[in-house]
């Protein structure tokens, strides 16, 4: 007996309204992804006062890069959601480096700035579970830019990996990234500064809220890079 194998399509098992469900709840998921990476970005920035100080600036930047760039470069490639879903593959492609190079940039900024100011106010660096988690995040963000060159170049640097293993290891390295950077977030809220900012149930929600875009940043990539279940006939 012949046998084939095939991936598994999504829904497969699924009656037509169980599936039309499923579909919108994903897309429902996505959508407040969305909302939430905006909506922290925005709070921490007003919570923040950028100017006040040199590290007013910090929790903007960082959010601006983690929370809001980084978390829109990778759910653009959705297909739930993603208000580029219309545009080609090689124009998402382009507007995803765009937006890595954004997270960059405001990283960069973000992580000058904190120096500064514990620079001007005479405070030991590295010293807190929160800048040690910074540091990973960065080095990690660095790494993972790297990996996206050998992706887009693999042939002017001399790879002979081939590419769709090292697109399985950019999307591996991003998710390592993406878990990095919402554990440094999260530990941002046990320092003086967000204590002092936030109490309550304020303080819980904002803890809590940066899991649910983990999740689903977390869900598309395995998605999108590990192999379903296949079939045999």
């Amino acid at each position: 007996m012949r046998s084939d194998v095939e991936y598994s399509p999504v829904g497969e098992g699924l009656g037509m309204r169980d599936f039309w469900l499923y579909v919108w709840l994903r897309r429902a998921a996505v959508i407040a992804t969305h909302v939430t990476g905006l909506g922290l970005t925005l709070v921490l920035s007003l919570l923040s006062r950028p100017g006040t100080s040199l590290f007013s600036w910090h929790p903007m930047c960082m959010s601006v890069a983690y929370c809001l760039c980084m978390t829109e470069g990778i759910l653009l490639f959705s297909a739930e959601g993603s208000p580029f879903c219309f545009k080609s593959w090689r124009s998402k492609v382009r507007l995803h480096w765009i937006c890595q190079a954004l997270v960059l940039i405001a990283a960069a900024t973000g992580l000058w700035f904190i120096v500064a100011s514990r620079n001007v106010s005479e405070l030991p660096h590295l010293a807190s579970w929160h800048s040690l988690l910074g540091v990973c995040t960065l080095t990690a963000t660095v790494l993972q830019a790297a990996c996206g060159i050998a992706v887009i170049f693999p042939k002017p640097l001399r790879l002979s990996c081939p590419s769709s293993r090292l697109k399985l290891y950019h999307a591996t390295c991003g998710l390592v990234v993406y878990l990095f950077s919402t554990v440094t977030v999260m530990s941002a809220m046990f320092t003086d500064w967000f204590q002092a900012t936030a109490k309550g149930v304020a303080w819980w929600a904002f803890l809590i809220l940066p899991l649910f875009p983990a999740l689903v940043v977390m869900r598309q990539i395995t998605n999108a890079y590990l192999p379903r279940k296949k079939l045999t006939s």
